[in-house]
């Protein structure tokens, strides 16, 4: 955990809470002090005041968002008010917390962005423009639809698998909409255990249980005036399906453990990849809750539907990352772009989009070679490197012999093979990135835990 407050009081406070709960802290005075904090150590959840000397908890949120897109930041403010709260949410806060707090409400608290960042960290938004990118006929056909369906107040169901562009396409019909001036509120469902995803949704009021120290509304009630994105709807457990059908019917609720009935004024736009008809059938999905979400379905293609989109997304995502990465434009050859053309992307554009952050990274020049994108894709598993022909200007990768089977001279096995071969791979993330652990597991496709315990493993650490 990192703490940031300009208090050394309430900093020493709340890291032996957090200390005696098993957790490891580290404390900054300011934001300036905590993003250089950010850039040495691992650090999971930032915990920051809202109201600091230079640059405050706000700032401090959006300089996270911009190089920690992956932590999750709670805000801690004694001026605690909705309008506040909905302004922290849009520019992304996983949470607020009032001050004087209660010591379950801030662990329960920062349990609950715990969960959520490990349920993230493999469902990564796309960090694109609001546009999508690609002339193709299929995405033209979405994007039209996406625009008719953004003027009206229906809800929206967006299919597709994962690494679409779903959630680029939740934000397109919001921004798209008569409400685009209200706040465009994101829920990712199948990050969060039932109990938790309730109180997330609905909100709950003193004492509704355990930690429960003061009234705090729901994403529902966030989203007021505006949009909520519900990602992954498909896996809300059958209990919280009815509560949500009622929401979406009436535009009334009842926060956890009140009485009182809140009305909301909110657009639902959901998002799934799973075959919600099949789950209907089995009885795992309401029907009614179904038929309530698909007013207007609308399907992404997938990158394989559409590879006449690669080339224009592949030199986007090139731009992008250079100008992120402080270097200047790369030129991809034409048997540079064969190589990835010739890949399936089973993730999709969100796959491919990280695969050209690593390989921008990790280059020593501005060209960028078939040879170049080969030795990159042998290196990420699930991705193969083609044996390229004379024709594309490059050189055939060496096969081998069917004689002697590879690592049969020294009777190494395949899993001894793998093991080096990942411990490589980390090590030469690691020298690329500075020894910036956050930057390596970007460039690996990883989580930076997933990355801690695998530099433990092979002794890296």
């Amino acid at each position: 955990m990192l703490l940031v407050d300009d208090d050394p009081a309430v900093a020493k406070v709340l890291g032996a809470l957090l200390s005696q709960a098993g957790l490891t802290t580290h404390a900054a005075r300011d934001g300036k002090e905590a993003l250089a904090m950010l850039e040495r150590k691992p650090v999971d959840v930032v915990v920051s005041d809202v109201r600091m000397p230079g640059m405050d908890g706000m700032q401090l949120l959006n300089e996270v968002a911009k190089g920690w897109p992956d932590v999750p930041v709670i805000l801690l403010t004694a001026h605690g008010t909705v309008p506040l709260a909905v302004e922290a949410m849009k520019a992304g806060a996983a949470d607020f917390v009032l001050k004087p707090f209660d010591r379950e409400e801030i662990l329960f608290t920062i349990r609950k962005a715990l969960l959520r960042a490990q349920g993230e960290a493999a469902h990564e938004p796309l960090r694109t423009p609001s546009a999508f990118v690609g002339g193709s006929q299929k995405m033209a056909e979405a994007q039209a639809l996406l625009a008719k369906a953004a003027t009206g107040m229906a809800t929206v169901l967006l299919r597709g698998e994962s690494g679409t562009g779903k959630e680029l396409a939740a934000k397109a019909v919001h921004d798209g909409s008569p409400r685009h001036a209200g706040p465009f509120v994101k829920l990712h469902c199948a990050a969060l255990p039932d109990t938790l995803l309730e109180s997330e949704l609905f909100g709950y009021e003193k004492g509704a249980f355990t930690g429960a120290a003061t009234r705090k509304p729901g994403r529902v009630e966030l989203a007021h005036g505006g949009t909520l994105f519900l990602d992954e709807v498909g896996d809300i457990s059958p209990a919280v399906q009815v509560k949500l059908l009622r929401v979406i019917q009436e535009r009334e609720l009842e926060r956890l453990g009140g009485t009182q009935t809140v009305k909301v004024d909110v657009r639902f736009v959901a998002a799934t990849h799973q075959p919600l008809e099949d789950l209907v059938k089995a009885g795992r999905f309401r029907e009614d809750l179904f038929y309530r979400l698909n007013v207007v379905p609308l399907w992404l293609p997938a990158l394989r539907e559409r590879p006449e989109d690669i080339e224009p997304l592949a030199r986007h995502f090139l731009d992008v990352h250079a100008r992120t990465n402080g270097k200047p434009p790369f030129t991809l050859t034409a048997d540079g772009l064969a190589v990835i053309q010739a890949q399936p992307w089973p993730g999709n554009v969100r796959q491919l989009q990280n695969f050209l952050e690593r390989l921008v990274v990790l280059s020593d020049g501005q060209t960028l070679t078939g040879e170049d994108v080969s030795r990159e894709l042998a290196r990420q598993p699930g991705l193969s490197a083609p044996v390229l022909t004379p024709s594309l200007g490059t050189t055939a990768l060496p096969a081998t012999s069917s004689a002697q089977p590879a690592g049969a001279e020294s009777g190494r096995t395949l899993e001894s093979q793998r093991k080096d071969t990942e411990r490589q791979a980390m090590v030469d993330a690691l020298k690329r990135a500075g020894d910036n652990r956050t930057l390596a597991a970007r460039l690996l496709g990883i989580s930076r835990r997933t990355l801690y315990n695998k530099l433990e493993e092979h002794g890296l650490v």
